[in-house]
């Protein structure tokens, strides 16, 4: 009777209906794709930055667009709004120069895309929401107060600074002239000696 009852319930637990019970192993989660990188060759250094291209699609193609047809090599940091040595901005661009700019873009506000102007925020300069072109800003410290909130769009940031913010401290930290003026305006934030960018190009995620 032992013996009987041992080859039943053998029998029972190698039947497919027992197999069903033991849990296949979960399918392995397929990685993100890499967001696209850009590094910045200046005269005063290396910058590199990752674009957002999922969270802003439209400021980024932007960006990556200038990046990619050579219209930021040989464009300046021209203007440098330095609050003390570790805190301020830089802003670089083509400064509305029509044969370095395409059209104006949507504007893409932070509380769509969830990004924030925290320290090495890459963002976009703007007169109006709906202006900005080819002119870019760098964050040194955290300035949330550019992001969006309530009745105010604020800034579209789009990228972040992830190798060679020493050199964005070398550039904010500049002698300024008390008088030179960009386009009319900017005075008292211009560099004496602005730091140039040779070249913008797309670089191999590690």
């Amino acid at each position: 009777m032992t013996r009987r009852l041992i080859t039943l319930l053998l029998c029972l637990f190698a039947t497919p209906a027992f197999a069903q019970t033991v849990a296949a192993p979960a399918p392995a989660a397929t990685p993100a794709p890499a967001l696209p990188r850009v590094a910045i060759e200046t005269t005063a250094g290396r910058i590199v930055v990752e674009v957002e291209t999922v969270k802003a699609p439209i400021t980024s193609a932007n960006f990556l667009r200038y990046v990619d047809h050579a219209k930021l090599n040989g464009v300046e940091f021209y203007r440098i709004v330095r609050f003390d040595p570790d805190y301020g901005l830089l802003q670089f661009g083509t400064l509305g120069d029509p044969k370095r700019s395409y059209p104006v873009i949507k504007h893409e506000p932070t509380t769509l895309t969830g990004l924030s102007h925290t320290n090495g925020t890459l963002s976009m300069a703007r007169s109006e929401p709906g202006t900005a072109q080819g002119d870019f800003t760098l964050m040194i410290g955290n300035q949330t107060s550019l992001d969006a909130k309530g009745d105010d769009v604020g800034y579209a940031a789009f990228g972040h600074v992830v190798e060679g913010m020493d050199v964005v401290l070398k550039i904010l930290n500049g002698e300024l002239s008390p008088t030179a003026t960009r386009n009319g305006g900017y005075k008292g934030e211009v560099p004496v000696t602005p730091v140039k960018i040779l070249t913008t190009k797309r670089v191999t995620v590690p």
